[in-house]
């Protein structure tokens, strides 16, 4: 794994899944939470089989190092499971059998261009979180025979609260495995969905660009509350229980944002009064477009690649 942020991440919340998993294969509610996870996605009985055992962090600096084994030993002991080195990124790869590209999409050129890395990536599963880097474009760096997928994390996997999109995989003789790895990898840590790779500037900008934008009407609503006379702790826990169990239920079967709001909102009342107050500055309407402004700039992010 090229482990940047992300990649530290997914890899803090895989651990987490590790260490919490009951004999069972069912995932124990982790330490923060104190109520039945709601948005991790359902896995099948041999999951826990699939998960990884071992894993290899690579970086571009010795300094790193340290910073990250301290990092994920700070999660538990299985922490010992993660080898972090620095500028061994085709040894690791020889050693592995599913790479995870975790940089920066303007550094991945030259990571694929390093000598032996398409020699080291010959037949292995490698996933891409890349953001506006297309599938074709990697597939110009590698091996022929490199199965190359495309997924769209977003940080809360860091608590196993993720959503992660995954491009869909050509049938092959290899797909049914490779989709029940990657299936199971980013089920660890949340949601995970398959979509058309066409899709993927849009997953980027909505549920990987998402939780910033999110944090920004959560601090907002802090801030309301502040106003208005409520400490700030109390303020924020809750403004953020208040958002957390709007989305959960908006993802119960048939249920619709509009109809929860709609339950909410009595005649005459506070809601309907706070509603108008969002309607007059254009909330809808600045939310809509600021997706659609961070899908336009992750189309331009893979520029760097050709």
């Amino acid at each position: 794994m090229r482990c940047g942020t992300m990649g530290v991440a997914i890899l803090s919340g895989t651990l987490e899944s590790l260490q919490s998993t009951k004999p069972s294969g069912e995932p124990a509610p982790s330490k923060w939470e104190t109520h039945t996870p709601g948005t991790t996605t359902p896995r099948g009985d041999d999951a826990t089989s699939l998960l990884p055992s071992r894993f290899l962090a690579c970086v571009n600096r010795e300094e790193r190092i340290r910073a990250l084994q301290k990092t994920f030993l700070s999660l538990g002991p299985l922490g010992s499971l993660v080898e972090v080195s620095a500028g061994k990124n085709v040894e690791a790869v020889q050693q592995a059998d599913v790479i995870l590209l975790c940089c920066k999409p303007q550094h991945a050129r030259i990571i694929l261009n390093e000598s032996g890395m398409p020699e080291a990536l010959e037949g292995k599963l490698l996933i891409s979180i890349l953001a506006g880097v297309t599938i074709t474009q990697l597939k110009s760096f590698v091996n022929p025979t490199t199965r190359v997928v495309r997924a769209m994390p977003n940080t809360p996997c860091k608590i196993r609260e993720g959503m992660t999109v995954v491009s869909t995989i050509p049938s092959s003789l290899e797909a049914s495995r490779d989709q029940a790895i990657i299936f199971t990898i980013f089920s660890s840590i949340g949601r995970c969905t398959f979509l058309d790779e066409k899709h993927f500037d849009a997953c980027t900008a909505l549920s990987g660009s998402g939780p910033a934008f999110v944090c920004v009407f959560l601090e907002a609503m802090v801030d309301g509350g502040v106003m208005m006379g409520l400490p700030r702790a109390e303020a924020l826990e809750l403004a953020a229980q208040s958002l957390q169990g709007a989305a959960r239920m908006a993802l119960q079967p048939g249920a619709h944002p509009a109809q929860i709001k709609d339950a909410v909102t009595t005649p005459g009342g506070c809601t309907i009064a706070g509603l108008l107050t969002l309607e007059d500055g254009r909330v809808r309407s600045t939310i809509a477009r600021t997706i659609q402004a961070a899908t336009e700039r992750a189309s331009q992010l893979g520029q760097s690649m050709n």
